[in-house]
């Protein structure tokens, strides 16, 4: 059984039905996609970008610091979402060709985390309209960074892991599972505003200045939090 927002603390974990059928435009076929969710709205579904949005991920601790600034300082963001370890942020097509131009020509573009970008011809997974209850592995904390992916389909694109040597109290323990991809901003109209290359380029900048250049080997991080609202 589907659940509403109303049901939830955090609202902007569920996406509206305007939202949906803003997700929905992406697909090529979306009838197809509103009756996929509508048999199973707790269910992931793969989108196609470069039409209603591009996708750029970035693992999860600078994906905090880029969506703080952009809330704290900037203009705010479209919707975000935590998926395998890694934050994604949907933005304006055409975002996921220019970023990575406009970073490679910043003094501090190097300090930045390498960016996953996902545009036209590529695919994102997008997390379910309405999250499933968590179960209790996956409402614990995961302590281990075992990210079978980041979320998105793009052949040839570098998929980042951290460390596989962790062990448990006793020596040895199974892997936990990663937490199911969660909204952290969720879709709530049929025009969300998105940011584009530049106000990307301008967070992730700062982003790094404040952390520094230890941002170059930050590993990806188990689990992003929820912002705070």
């Amino acid at each position: 059984m589907s659940r509403s927002p109303q049901d939830s603390l955090h609202t902007a974990a569920f996406v509206t039905p305007a939202g949906a059928d803003w997700l929905a435009s992406a697909s090529a076929s979306p009838r197809g996609v509103q009756a996929l969710w509508a048999a199973a709205p707790t269910a992931p579904v793969t989108l196609p970008c470069g039409t209603a949005f591009d996708v750029i991920s970035m693992d999860a601790l600078f994906g905090r610091r880029v969506v703080g600034r952009l809330w704290t300082d900037g203009p705010g963001t479209g919707p975000v979402a935590a998926q395998g370890g890694r934050v994604m942020l949907f933005a304006t097509p055409g975002t996921a060709q220019r970023l990575p131009a406009l970073l490679g020509w910043e003094e501090w573009g190097a300090a930045a985390p390498p960016l996953l970008c996902y545009g036209r011809g590529d695919a994102v997974t997008v997390p379910p309209l309405f999250p499933p209850d968590p179960g209790p592995q996956e409402a614990a904390p995961l302590e281990r960074d075992d990210a079978p992916d980041s979320g998105a389909r793009k052949p040839g694109a570098r998929e980042f892991r951290a460390s596989e040597s962790g062990t448990g109290e006793s020596g040895t323990r199974e892997s936990a599972p990663m937490p199911s991809p969660r909204w952290l901003v969720a879709p709530d109209v049929r025009g969300p505003w998105l940011p584009g290359p530049e106000v990307l380029l301008w967070a992730c900048v700062r982003a790094a200045r404040t952390a520094g250049g230890d941002l170059v080997s930050t590993a990806v991080t188990s689990a992003p939090a929820a912002f705070p609202g």
